[in-house]
């Protein structure tokens, strides 16, 4: 099926996100909550908007949730979709006015301050949810979103260090405006009010990860930890098979 975007012929299966479409084709469309470890979009920052034209009917999508079924025509920084992300991150900025990149963000889209909206002082968090479905889909499920309305946000249970949490940091890493506070010093991290100690490679002294994280990838793959991370182990496979067929590495 093919499906113009931006006036720029794109072939794709039907169902695919529009995202990872215009994506594919190299069109950057602008977005915090989409990550490649997740398969589905979350929706939730709203800045992949789109304009489509199906069947002569305009109308505005999320591209990240939206499946291409038809041949569609595509703008992605139409007249329309300039005036409401503008307006998305100006109300994205009163949400987390303390994160850097929101403010990029706002610059480079010329998003106007708006007096009236109130914002929230010291916030950087969007409340994306992206460090939440990560946890859950690729972790523990240690953290999760909280409360409703204007005290809604993502914290451990009760704000309390959650006994499951294993530190692997997978929530801050998705991050997009580094919300989530992560704080290594070769021995030891912190974060959600925990504590871990690290893992060093026994052959080069990388940090591999918690002790926490290491055993539950242990036990997940059957395989008991080796020491090694991973550029240390496919070195040390290198080896093995240079022996082996006798090659040089």
């Amino acid at each position: 099926m093919i499906i113009k975007i931006n006036g720029k012929e794109c072939a794709c299966e039907k169902g695919e996100y529009l995202l990872t479409i215009a994506r594919r084709n190299g069109i950057t469309i602008p977005t915090l909550c989409q990550h490649d470890a997740i398969e589905e979009g979350m929706g939730a920052c709203r800045l992949c908007i789109a304009e489509i034209t199906d069947r002569g009917r305009k109308s505005v999508v999320v591209s990240c949730l939206y499946p291409v079924t038809s041949e569609i025509e595509v703008e992605t920084n139409s007249e329309r979709i300039q005036r409401e992300r503008r307006m998305i991150l100006t109300l994205l900025a009163k949400r987390a006015p303390e994160s850097p990149e929101i403010r990029q963000m706002c610059k480079y889209y010329k998003a106007p301050d708006i007096e009236r909206f109130v914002k929230i002082d010291g916030e950087k968090c969007v409340m994306c949810g992206l460090c939440a479905k990560v946890c859950g889909a690729l972790s523990v499920g240690a953290i999760s979103t909280v409360n409703r309305g204007i005290t809604k946000a993502i914290s451990t249970p009760y704000g309390d260090p959650d006994s499951v949490c294993i530190g692997c940091g997978a929530c801050a890493k998705v991050c997009p405006t580094k919300a989530i506070e992560l704080k290594d010093d070769f021995k030891t991290r912190t974060i959600w009010g925990k504590t871990f100690d690290l893992v060093h490679c026994t052959r080069c002294g990388a940090v591999i990860g918690t002790e926490e994280q290491i055993k539950k990838a242990a036990n997940r793959s059957g395989n008991e930890f080796d020491g090694l991370c991973d550029e240390c182990r496919k070195e040390r496979m290198a080896r093995v098979m240079a022996d082996t067929f006798g090659y040089e590495v």
